[in-house]
């Protein structure tokens, strides 16, 4: 099976099934569509997915990108970007003795130096780029166009402990595994890439004062346990009234916001000064920002933003598809509607459903910057409670 096969597949993304691409100028298309073609004639499957990726990257879109993870081997290494840095999970038990470890340089670099290198391969916001590029790092064919290869077939890694010590550890690139095993499409910045979230809405009393409800994603599946996750929620909610809420969506990759309203219209009945404290992250995505913005949008100052920006903005593209590839067996996502909940508009793209729900949130400020890196051992319960004990 030839790679000019996945090359259709995607020129048909790009020219016919994405709007992301109708304001990215003709000539940078090309350019990038010519880069592909060079590489489809190479035959270089790795250096074909890179720069696909590039191809991609041009919608500006986060939703619109090509996904390796399926196609490609890395390292045995899990990265995850958080905060600012990049960490080593502790996924793989051979590297056990670099747990909770922030990443340095990688063959001498600074990973700084290699994200600014990276940033043309990865699609979407600033926050978005740090949540997909950690996986350039353990991929070594990345790692070469980059500029950063190792000598002798191998990579080194330079990492720093909560102490501040240094250390290396040298990886053969004999020695790879399957990316899907270490980095999940739906990237959610868990140490764990296939953690037991234990259900879609958690509620458990901290204090007191304080509920805390844990949304971890908005998938719907095929037996309705979002919808009746959150009917749940919703009745516990209006069950006690009096209790300021600390709401965690960190790591919500997003789904079908259309079935959290019945938990957003508990929240908007309470009358409380301060109703609720919500957590995010950059693994805060798509119908989990929605989430947020009407939440924002119907409680205004009474909900408190907690964490860090999230993964996209309030105006972006969504919906869309998956088409899968069928000679790299690599993955493109593409999107088809228009979002925009900054000023509230709608495009000719956006489903009606989607549509009705639209209103202009304007801005989704933080209002208190807070990142748990892996250096921290406080338990969530805690950290609930004390961001509660502050807030409320």
């Amino acid at each position: 099976m030839s790679l000019s096969q996945d090359l259709e597949c995607i020129l048909n993304v790009v020219d016919r099934a994405d709007p992301g691409f109708a304001g990215v100028g003709r000539a940078r298309i090309d350019s990038a569509v010519g880069d592909l073609r060079k590489e489809v004639a190479q035959n270089d499957t790795d250096a074909f997915l890179l720069a696909a990726m590039r191809l991609l990257a041009l919608a500006g879109n986060g939703h619109t990108r090509l996904i390796p993870n399926k196609a490609i081997s890395v390292l045995p290494f899990r990265f995850v970007c958080v905060g600012a840095g990049v960490f080593l999970t502790s996924t793989d038990p051979v590297q056990a003795g670099e747990q909770a470890s922030r990443l340095v340089a990688v063959n001498g670099t600074p990973v700084s130096e290699i994200e600014r290198a990276a940033a043309g391969y990865l699609a979407g916001t600033p926050q978005r780029k740090r949540v997909i590029g950690p996986i350039l790092l353990a991929w070594p064919a990345a790692l070469a166009r980059l500029g950063v290869a190792g000598q002798a077939h191998q990579t080194t890694y330079r990492f720093e402990n909560a102490e501040g010590q240094l250390s290396e550890v040298t990886a053969p690139h004999a020695k790879t595994v399957p990316a899907s095993t270490l980095y999940p499409v739906a990237e959610h910045g868990r140490a764990d890439p296939v953690p037991a979230l234990g259900g879609f809405a958690q509620i458990s009393e901290i204090s007191a004062e304080c509920l805390a409800i844990a949304l971890p994603g908005f998938l719907e599946t095929k037996t309705n346990a979002l919808a009746e996750a959150i009917s749940a929620a919703a009745a516990g909610v209006r069950a006690q009234p009096d209790r300021f809420l600390v709401i965690d969506v960190r790591g919500n990759t997003g789904g079908d916001f259309l079935k959290t309203m019945p938990l957003i219209d508990a929240i908007a009945e309470r009358t409380r000064e301060r109703v609720c404290a919500v957590l995010v992250d950059k693994f805060t995505f798509s119908a989990a920002i929605v989430f947020v913005a009407l939440l924002k949008y119907r409680l205004g100052d009474r909900m408190v933003l907690v964490g860090e920006e999230m993964g996209d903005g309030l105006r972006f593209f969504a919906e869309g598809g998956t088409v899968d590839l069928p000679a790299s067996g690599a993955a493109v996502r593409y999107a088809s509607a228009f979002h925009d909940w900054e000023n509230g508009s709608t495009d000719e793209t956006t489903p009606p459903e989607i549509a009705r729900c639209v209103v202009p949130v304007r801005r989704l400020d933080i209002d208190r910057h807070w990142v748990a890196t892996p250096f921290d051992a406080t338990p969530r319960d805690l950290a609930w409670r004390r961001l509660a004990d502050a807030l409320a």
